[in-house]
């Protein structure tokens, strides 16, 4: 199951008690106050992992607690501090805060890490209480509350390459060609409801991560269909390749699909507008798919990939291409 939305919240443990105590030995008249420091309450720490996916796990539970600080005690004894709670969430988890609407943290690398929540304090006990006027206190201080929040999870997928476009335009079909990625596929639309992440191996030492992305459509970025829900993870892509259905099966116009999704594209993040953008024609197997990719190189005046998974056609110069897109964009 995939999740890439959760609502939680998080509270910090609370801090120990101070003790009252008095030291009462035989031989050690008017032994004075020996009461320990309560233990400091755990904090609540959210860290990045590039073994996570999915935020799935998070949903088991609404409310997420560290442990309390212990109770001091006698004998100039203090309590034990808690351990801190590490929630762990994949790379690319953004954490707002839902009551003040704010980023608390983006975890856009592998074993980064934000605490959330501080522990409360532990109290002091009546040992550490006692003054030159007051050599007896019979109070100790109480431990601090730990702190709460309300927070919103999102996930945005981080991959080199995000692949786009209106449904069955090839997208699941090409990485489950490149990777070890294995969507769902089938003839009709929306096949995909998540991303998918695959490692594309050029060879021993060339390899990038290849997003995708479930087919858009109009209206998306107002929110259409699941649009933001899909949008958001190809802002984390640094290329944009956009796969294209020579003739569809809604009898849709192949060029008219592409300026359809370009503009939900940029409507959503202008920045996405100024993406490096890889063209490709799929189904390069279907008559006449070359007649589209020559309308493609006419109007746009550049480089058009031609494809067929089903066939093996174009595909190494594709990924090599991209490589070296990958490569420039780094520099």
């Amino acid at each position: 199951m995939f999740v890439d939305e959760v609502e939680i919240d998080v509270e910090a443990g609370k801090g120990g008690d101070g003790c009252v105590s008095f030291r009462r030995e035989k031989y050690v008249p008017r032994g004075g106050p020996d009461g320990g420091d309560g233990g400091d309450g755990g904090d609540v720490i959210f860290r990045s992992s590039g073994n996570l996916y999915s935020l799935v796990h998070l949903t088991r539970r609404k409310i997420w607690r560290a442990k309390n600080g212990e109770q001091g005690s006698g004998s100039q004894c203090h309590g034990k501090s808690a351990d801190n709670l590490v929630v762990e969430v994949p790379v690319g988890t953004m954490l707002f805060d839902r009551c003040y609407d704010f980023l608390l943290k983006d975890l856009s690398r592998d074993g980064g890490e934000v605490i959330v929540c501080r522990g409360g304090k532990g109290g002091k006990g009546n040992a550490r209480l006692k003054t030159a006027t007051n050599r007896a206190p019979r109070e100790a201080e109480s431990g601090e509350s730990g702190e709460f929040r309300q927070l919103r999870l999102e996930l945005k997928v981080i991959a080199d390459v995000g692949l786009v476009g209106k449904p069955n335009a090839g997208k699941s079909t090409l990485i489950s060609c490149l990777s070890a990625a294995k969507p769902e596929i089938a003839s009709y639309p929306f096949t995909t409801k998540h991303p998918h992440l695959g490692l594309v191996q050029l060879d021993w030492e060339r390899s990038f991560v290849m997003a995708d992305i479930p087919g858009l459509i109009e209206g998306a970025s107002l929110g259409v269909g699941l649009g933001h829900d899909f949008l958001r993870h190809i802002q984390r892509a640094g290329i944009l390749v956009h796969l294209i259905e020579p003739f569809p099966d809604d009898n849709s116009d192949a060029w008219e699909n592409y300026l359809v999704i370009r503009n939900e594209l940029i409507e959503f993040d202008q920045s996405l507008g100024n993406r490096i953008e890889i063209i490709v024609i799929t189904k390069a197997d279907i008559t006449d798919a070359d007649l589209i990719k020559a309308k493609f190189v006419e109007k746009l005046q550049r480089d058009v990939f031609l494809i067929s998974a089903a066939t093996g056609q174009g595909i190494k110069q594709l990924t090599e291409y991209i490589y070296e897109k990958i490569v420039e964009s780094r520099k």
